[in-house]
């Protein structure tokens, strides 16, 4: 099993492909999100994993935006808690360090670390991981850097402080997407995704799409508006739901759904993923290749 990512070695998108797919699977870094999903339609991966959703910060609406653009099917998913480490080169202490490098959302979610040290800029970088890739790579006596615990041995780095982050009950969701639909297994709790798009101009069509689940007492997870960049100020719909196509109120819905939608598309029905504990790539868990796209 190849897995594309986006980030380098040591993101948490690739613990996420090792918590889905084991210690065998083979990661391809990418610089993109997009180069992701195009290893994958392209046949130079056998599936992308992407972040969907983190439980601070939000949903990552580009990859939504990317999921209706390509014609892949979400087979798996997983909850990681991100645990975010201050590491710096080896013989760097605390009071040496005057800045600390990552990726915006990290700095964000461990704005209490420099509430406590004033004296420390952050500095945004466009990856946890890549940030301490080049830290490793430049050696810089005064700069640290915030990223997964795993990162810092793959980079020659020493950690300072563990659990940087201002909370523990952060947790990304990922998804893993295929050329092939994940088959559907009974006995095994699903969730599905899926898309619409309203038909325009009848009052109280949201009411009525909800009606259809509702109805049929069918737990909606998630439900996400996105603007329709093919006509202003209209909007695409993701619903995420609990149950199986192949439940028979399940697919009454979605049938039924169709009736409602002027556009539907089911992004994919897979196994439920539950919250994890941060996990390691390190110790064989996962091989590593070069960056592909």
């Amino acid at each position: 099993m190849k897995a594309a990512f986006q980030g380098v070695h040591g993101a948490n998108s690739e613990v996420a492909a090792t918590m889905m797919f084991g210690k065998n699977v083979s990661t391809v870094p990418c610089a993109r999100f997009e180069d992701v999903f195009n290893a994958v339609a392209r046949g130079k991966a056998d599936c992308g994993i992407i972040p969907i959703e983190n439980s601070l910060a939000g949903s990552i609406h580009q990859n939504y935006d990317l999921l209706l653009a390509h014609r892949l099917h979400i087979i798996r998913e997983a909850h990681l808690r991100i645990v975010h480490a201050l590491m710096a080169t080896p013989g760097t202490t605390m009071g040496m360090i005057h800045r600390v490098r990552s990726h915006p959302q990290a700095l964000a979610q461990c704005s209490n670390f420099f509430l406590r040290h004033s004296r420390i800029e952050p500095e945004a970088f466009f990856d946890t991981a890549g940030a301490a890739e080049s830290l490793g790579k430049e050696r810089l006596p005064h700069v640290g850097a915030l990223a997964a615990p795993q990162a810092a041995e793959l980079y020659g780095l020493r950690i300072l402080l563990n659990h940087v982050e201002n909370t523990s009950d952060n947790y990304t969701r990922f998804l893993a997407l295929a050329r092939k639909p994940w088959k559907v297994r009974t006995g095994v709790p699903t969730k599905c995704s899926l898309a619409f798009r309203p038909v325009r101009n009848i009052p109280g069509i949201l009411f009525r799409i909800l009606g259809v689940f509702s109805l049929r007492d069918i737990d909606l997870l998630k439900i996400e508006s996105r603007p329709d960049p093919r006509s202003p100020f209209e909007y695409q719909f993701y619903v995420d739901l609990a149950g199986s196509p192949a439940e028979q109120r399940v697919a009454n819905a979605l049938a039924h759904l169709q009736e409602v939608v002027s556009e539907y598309r089911l992004l994919g029905a897979y196994p439920m993923g539950t919250g994890e504990v941060y996990g390691s790539i390190r110790g064989g868990h996962g091989k590593r290749t070069r960056r592909g796209t």
